[in-house]
Order: C-alpha cells, then sequence, then structure tokens
C-alpha cells in the first residue's frame, strides 16, 4: 500500500488522502479506481513519475506544493513555496465576509473597496472578488514571488484584483500606492462631513505564530513553508495586528469593517488592543475545531 510508506509522518487516515490526493490529481483515477488498486497498471513512465512524488513525500514536503495546487473555497489556486498554503480556517474567514455582504444584503457589493493585506496566493481577495463582482478589491504583499504568484491565481480563475508590492509594517515604503490612498481618501467624505478612508473593509491572515511555538508545528509546515508568513517574535505576538489596526483606523471608511485571521492564544488580548484603539462591535468567531480564530471590528 502507498500510503503506508508516509505513516511515518502521518497517521493512517492522512497518508491515506494524501495518496489518493496524488493519484486523483495528477493520474486521473477515480475513488473507484483506486480502491481497486488501479495504480498497479501504470505505465513504466507513470510509475517512475509516481515513485519521484512518493520519494518527496517522504521527506515532508507538502502535496499541495508538489502538486502546485490547493484547493480554497471551492475553487484551485496554484501555489508554490513562496506562498503559504490555504487553510479551511482562512476559508471560514471568507465566508464571514461573504454572510455580511453576501447578494440580496443591504449593503450593495459595487460600494465596497476591500483590501486583503498579506495575500499570498490571493485566495482571499480573489475569492471575494470573485463573489462580490463588483466590488474593487485590493491586494497587498511585500513578497515579489507571492504576488507573481497571486497576479497568475487571478488570471486564471479571471478575478479582477488590483496587486500592489507593499510592507504592511511600513504602508509609506510605496510612495505610488501611498500617494493614491491620499488622493482617494481626500475625495471622500462621510454623511456628517468627516474625512473618511477608502475602504469599505480591510481583511489580512498576518503571520501570528510565536517562535515558542515552532515545536508544535509539523515537519512540513517548518520546511517548505515561508517562515515571514508564519512568524513573530515572542515578545510581541500582535506586531502585525497592531501595525494594520492602526492603518485601518486612518483608512476605513465610517462603519468600515476590519477581519482578521487570529491565534487563539491571543484573542482576548488582541481584542483588547482594537477596543484601546477606537474601534467598535469586536466580535470573535470560533472555527470548525472550536479555536478563537477569528476577530471583526467596526471603525467608529
Amino acid at each position: 500500500m502507498l500510503w503506508q510508506r508516509l505513516t511515518p509522518l502521518y497517521d493512517a487516515g492522512e497518508a491515506k488522502a494524501i495518496v489518493r490526493m496524488v493519484l486523483e490529481e495528477r493520474f486521473g483515477f477515480s475513488y473507484i479506481d483506486i480502491a481497486c488498486g488501479k495504480e498497479n497498471s501504470l505505465s513504466a513512465d507513470q510509475r517512475a513519475e509516481l515513485d519521484e512524488i512518493m520519494q518527496r513525500l517522504e521527506e515532508a514536503e507538502p502535496v499541495q506544493y508538489i502538486l502546485g495546487d490547493c484547493r480554497f473555497c471551492g475553487r484551485t489556486f496554484h501555489v508554490e513555496p513562496g506562498v503559504l498554503i490555504p487553510r479551511p480556517e482562512t476559508e471560514e474567514l471568507v465566508h464571514w465576509v461573504l454572510e455580511t455582504h453576501g447578494k440580496g444584503e443591504h449593503v450593495k457589493a459595487n460600494q465596497k473597496h476591500i483590501l486583503d493585506i498579506g495575500t499570498g496566493s490571493g485566495c482571499i481577495a480573489i475569492s471575494l472578488a470573485l463573489a462580490l463582482e463588483q466590488a474593487d478589491v485590493e491586494a497587498w504583499d511585500i513578497s515579489e514571488d507571492a504576488l507573481r504568484i497571486a497576479a497568475c491565481n487571478a488570471r486564471q480563475l479571471g478575478a479582477r484584483v488590483t496587486f500592489f508590492q507593499q510592507d504592511f509594517l511600513h504602508f509609506e515604503i510605496n510612495p505610488l500606492t501611498a500617494q493614491r490612498l491620499t488622493e482617494t481618501s481626500t475625495k471622500r467624505l462621510s454623511t456628517n462631513g468627516a474625512q473618511e478612508g477608502p475602504y469599505s473593509i480591510i481583511i489580512s491572515n498576518p503571520p501570528y505564530i510565536c517562535d515558542n511555538e515552532r515545536h508544535k508545528m509539523e515537519a512540513n509546515v517548518l520546511a517548505y513553508e515561508p517562515e515571514q508568513a508564519l512568524f513573530v517574535p515572542d515578545n510581541d505576538p500582535l506586531l502585525f495586528y497592531r501595525a494594520i489596526a492602526r492603518f485601518a483606523m486612518e483608512s476605513l471608511e465610517s462603519s468600515g469593517e476590519l477581519y482578521f485571521e487570529i491565534n487563539p492564544l491571543y484573542a482576548q488580548e488582541l481584542s483588547g488592543m482594537l477596543s484601546s484603539r477606537g474601534f467598535q462591535h469586536i466580535t470573535i468567531r470560533k472555527d470548525q475545531f472550536g479555536k478563537e480564530r477569528m476577530i471583526k471590528a467596526i471603525r467608529p
């Protein structure tokens, strides 16, 4: 059994799921084909390819990087080691936005200007752009590799997203982006005459794992996924959240929404920080595993 080669790294259920994914996506097998042992009828070339894949899996390389894609919100996204592999928890964050702003809600999609900070593969921005077709969606990342991959995904999936290379700890690093934000924000006024920012929604899944949590993580994540998208210093777990919250308070319109994926260990601390910065109606939501994984806050 092929899956037994992976049991030193994964439990039996996960090992079987990984092998099934390889056989289905790379070799076109159905579930019935796999159950009947059809992999034994592969040609010599196909067998060599399968063996190479299995060797890479045995070295803990994530199957998504080997196959070059990952499913997210019902779509296939290209991934490679320059970006995080999209997780089911992040899908739940996207669904939260769509619950609030889906079709039929009182806020019209064409009124939205959405910013995804730290876009990675583009999975959040692209999923929102495709679901809210009239929204103006923008995505930032510091990584050139990530932006290349995200732009490729947007083209392949037919999503209208504008990408910018931007260090989201230092927003002024991109003069063109800074100029555009200034020009846009000065043109928008709230009903009471106060100046508003250009965004209706800011969403982010920033780095939130502390260095001291490394020992709890799987070997394939540590060895292959980009560290800069995962880790924060032990003494500053809210590093990115503070920077984004500060920017969001200046850049969201009145009643604009800020969404984060979060580290459950710091959910209450993050809620307190957002409150201290003036955000209101702060809501923490649990993921499918019962962990406090998402937070939403409103700019007054």
